[in-house]
């Protein structure tokens, strides 16, 4: 006999009706199902699973040494095998072709095919709905949620939920400012040598180095 949930249960809609936390978490999961649901969709439309599709759109943007089996399995928290067997798939398809090291021939680089590419340039696309759902937000609202979402992302990351993050924050460039501002949050980048405001802060930097490297 299972065990009846507590009344502070956040899934309980009487207990999120009077709590505002719990409210943010139930519309995170929302917003959470909306972007399988649109993933779902692709996939049908390209015959790759939504694993499949990620990897296709991550390898097309991202450096060779971020396109490691072990590498993508800290990206999306999977495991080794779990990745390796998605890679399998996408090499009997045509979208990727594996390139061995030369020092180590255990170890290889996996890069997208002509014909990956242009799937990646499709399914890429699905995501598309959150921009028009976001458009109509004035621009001040969009930097407030982003420094926010990106404060959460942080939290997660430094608790290990999240295990790889590219965001100023786990960045060695990064600093705080010696801006004369109210706000305590301005941050500083050393490498672009330049104060960093929220609209500024980056979750994917192609210049990202991890702080202690």
């Amino acid at each position: 006999m299972g065990t009846a949930p507590t009344s502070s249960t956040i899934f309980n809609p009487h207990y999120s009706s009077i709590n505002t936390t719990s409210k943010i978490v139930v519309a995170f999961e929302r917003i959470s199902e909306a972007f399988r649901v649109m993933l779902w969709q692709s996939s049908k439309s390209t015959g790759l699973s939504p694993l499949q599709i990620q990897i296709v759109t991550f390898l097309s943007f991202h450096p060779p040494v971020q396109r490691k089996v072990s590498y993508l399995a800290q990206e999306f928290n999977m495991t080794k095998p779990t990745v390796s067997d998605a890679i399998k798939t996408l090499e009997e398809k045509g979208l990727i072709v594996k390139i061995t090291e030369e020092n180590d021939t255990r170890s290889y680089t996996i890069n997208l095919t002509d014909k990956g590419n242009l799937v990646a340039q499709e399914t890429s696309l699905f995501a598309q709905k959150f921009n028009e759902a976001l458009g109509g937000m004035p621009p001040i609202e969009q930097e407030e949620l982003l420094e926010h979402l990106v404060s959460i992302i942080h939290s997660f990351h430094k608790k290990g939920i999240l295990t790889i993050q590219r965001t100023c924050f786990t960045c060695t460039y990064h600093a705080q400012s010696t801006m004369n501002t109210p706000s305590n949050k301005q941050s500083y980048c050393r490498l672009l040598d330049q104060h960093l405001h929220s609209s500024d802060i980056r979750l994917d930097c192609p210049h990202h180095e991890i702080k202690g490297n």
